[in-house]
């Protein structure tokens, strides 16, 4: 990294950052569909942080969801938390089934061949930090709503996501044994 001194580039703690980027997401698909959450058939992209805590809200409001993932381990417990689960490998020939899509892989998943299987009205929300997940040349030649929303914290709940960082800075103080 090329930071100018060593808090320059500390992050701001991940796990309590994903909790205002779920609720980001979920205003996002309340946003911009005519639907309710409730019922809708969710697929989300990813089982880190993030899109744990996603498909637990969308549980807790009745939506039917689908998680995919990499590891056997992870498949595992997405299944122990009542979701349906899929490899994020064998997606392709699997997306026409979802009225919304939220992807949290910061790796190319949603390309143009897995995009045109997508529904015309299904939402895709691209929580991904760069370089996202999701082909948005592809999408926009698709004619697909994508929503690209790295960077929801600070967006929709600054003050929390502010509150993380400091935190985080007097964690890290703490740890080294330096004064706050």
């Amino acid at each position: 990294m090329n930071c100018q001194s060593d808090f320059a580039c500390i992050p701001p703690c991940p796990t309590a950052n994903a909790v205002p980027t779920a609720e980001g997401a979920l205003y996002l698909a309340m946003e911009s569909t005519d639907h309710t959450l409730h019922g809708s058939r969710c697929l989300i992209i990813g089982y880190g942080r993030i899109g744990r805590l996603l498909a637990d809200r969308l549980l807790s409001l009745g939506a039917e969801v689908t998680v995919s993932a990499r590891k056997y381990g992870d498949l595992a417990w997405i299944q122990a938390w009542g979701c349906q689960s899929i490899q994020t490998g064998a997606l392709t020939g699997q997306l026409d089934r979802f009225d919304l899509i939220f992807n949290t892989a910061p790796a190319l998943i949603l390309d143009g061949a897995r995009l045109r299987e997508t529904r015309e009205d299904c939402v895709i929300i691209d929580l991904a930090s760069a370089p996202g997940g999701v082909d948005r040349t592809a999408a926009q030649r698709l004619d697909r709503q994508v929503i690209c929303a790295p960077g929801l914290p600070g967006k929709v709940a600054p003050r929390t996501a502010a509150a993380a960082i400091r935190d985080s800075v007097y964690h890290i103080l703490e740890e080294r044994g330096e004064p706050i």
